[in-house]
């Protein structure tokens, strides 16, 4: 754990893809039970030991020759001619670099038009999140609306209703801005213990974009709003569902806006094509796809998705409603779940912190479950509400190992680790689990998805396994709760050990 030069260990990357087809419809049909489950943890350890035992072999057949024939003879690509310009109309990835991809996680909803594909996190670099690999969540699939007959209603408590074409919306003042989206249940299938194995699955719903589009307070003053009377907003959306979300008129009036752009581009169809609702900071099911209204009024709307769903279940068996806020949260890209390390040597350990109320200070990181901390760098630039890549140099000396990162955001608010966060919201939860995320590092290289105690430790008996655990996933992809009354929480504070470097000590766990 030095940052002294040292010999570049090597990271095998995990598979990207180690179930069939037949698997996945199986179990999309018919759920899952302990056979595929079995299954399902014997092909990810065959392709991982695949993927090993071919690098294994690389480096075995270049280290019997006295040159590298890469370099010594020429490739095809130096000694032909290459294709014209324009060759591909839109620019398209690498074919070797085609499967990285979006990936739905098999068993989570029986009808894929409610379902969710991931993002790819472990294979991205930086903090803007390549269009084509940003996550998908839907409640009633997607559409491609005709931009030309897609309008937007603005009604309520304005002196002036007005409805808007796509035109009129182009002609007014517009900004581009970075932000992170993050959906309410990543990571929700982590609540009870681990369930996944790749930072793809733990924490996948979440993406990073530059937006453009006109400030929501540009569209409300230019309708008139009432500023005395107006305390909410509902948004609305186009799409089979509806989807309905009521949102606090300050957070309205302050940076959210109405974006039909999205890194350089119009945004694509799965993402609301040709216009959503962007609220910084605010879980993602707020920021309406395929927005058509907004109304203002002096009430919260209590949507059927505000009731029914996207509430916090308390260990007291009542809800928690109109949560929103993403808390701090980090997690380490690489080396994370799936991946192996091939070598000891040096390693940058890289990956992502946000916070749903501005800017990320700190993010600390540990290699030995929580026991001691590092400050990571912080690459620029760190914006408010988007997400903040931090690097650290880590020499691996071949001998187990539990890596961990913690954010500390410009409020003071600390990542919680799983201990604290369950203290107070149980384990029956399905959203905002922003807890610490370990990743075990094996003697043999190998990185597994775990959780563990506070300062238990890489040898520690309490690192549990992967077990599937999908029923609150189910819950959020749309089989709702019944018998249990909603109320708000007051929150709730909880101090961790104190221990050498890992200042600040105070843990706000919000409501």
């Amino acid at each position: 754990m030095t940052n002294n030069p040292q010999r570049p260990g090597r990271l095998l990357r995990a598979p990207e893809s180690f179930l069939d087809t037949s698997f996945v419809k199986e179990v999309n049909k018919e759920g899952f039970n302990e056979e595929r489950r079995s299954w399902m943890r014997r092909a990810f350890a065959a392709a991982a030991a695949t993927m090993a035992g071919g690098a294994l072999a690389s480096r075995a057949h270049a280290e019997g020759f006295v040159g590298d024939p890469n370099i010594l003879e020429l490739p095809p690509w130096t000694t032909t001619l290459g294709l014209p310009v324009a060759h591909r109309g839109y620019g398209m990835p690498a074919k070797y670099e085609m499967n990285l991809m979006r990936r739905e996680s098999p068993g989570l909803a029986s009808v894929k038009q409610a379902s969710v594909a991931f993002t790819p996190l472990q294979g991205m670099f930086g903090i803007i999140t390549a269009s084509g690999l940003h996550f998908e969540r839907h409640h009633q699939g997607w559409v491609e609306i005709d931009p030309s007959k897609h309008r937007l209603m603005v009604m309520g408590l304005v002196k002036n209703p007005k409805v808007y074409t796509m035109d009129d919306l182009l002609r007014l003042p517009s900004v581009s801005r970075i932000h992170f989206i993050e959906c309410g249940a990543n990571t929700a299938m982590e609540w009870g213990n681990v369930a996944v194995p790749t930072v793809q699955y733990t924490h996948g719903m979440l993406a990073g974009n530059e937006y453009t589009g006109v400030l929501l307070s540009t569209l409300l003053d230019d309708c008139g709003i009432d500023r005395k009377q107006a305390k909410y907003l509902l948004a609305e959306g186009a799409d089979g569902a509806s989807m309905t979300r009521t949102i606090d008129i300050e957070r309205a009036l302050d940076d959210a806006m109405v974006a039909y752009g999205s890194n350089g581009e119009m945004i694509r169809p799965e993402n609301g094509y040709p216009l959503r609702l962007v609220v910084p900071g605010v879980q993602g099911v707020s920021w309406v796809k395929w927005l058509r209204r907004l109304e203002v009024g002096d009430q919260r709307y209590g949507a059927k998705d505000e009731n029914s769903g996207y509430a916090d279940l308390m260990p007291d068996g009542m809800q928690r409603q109109y949560t929103s806020i993403n808390e701090a949260k980090s997690v380490i890209t690489s080396p994370s779940g799936g991946q192996t390390l091939l070598d000891k040597g040096y390693y940058n350990v890289t990956g992502l912190a946000w916070s749903g109320r501005g800017k990320v200070k700190r993010v600390d990181v540990s290699f030995d479950g929580g026991n001691n901390w590092q400050t990571a760098r912080l690459e620029t630039p760190i914006l408010s509400k988007a997400l903040t890549r931090f690097n650290i140099g880590w020499v691996w000396d071949g001998k187990p190992a539990i890596l961990q990162s913690r954010v500390i955001d410009e409020t003071g608010f600390v990542q919680p680790t799983y201990s604290q966060l369950r203290a107070v919201r149980g384990t029956r939860s399905v959203y905002h689990n922003n807890a610490i995320q370990s990743w075990k590092v094996a003697e043999t290289g190998e990185v597994s998805n775990v959780q563990i105690s506070w300062g238990s430790g890489p040898g520690a008996s309490g690192a549990a396994p992967i077990r599937p655990l999908l029923i609150r996933a189910r819950q959020f992809l749309g089989k709702g709760r019944k018998g249990l009354k909603g109320t708000r929480w007051s929150g709730a504070r909880t101090e961790p050990p104190t221990r050498k470097g890992s200042a600040p000590d105070l843990c706000a766990l919000r409501p």
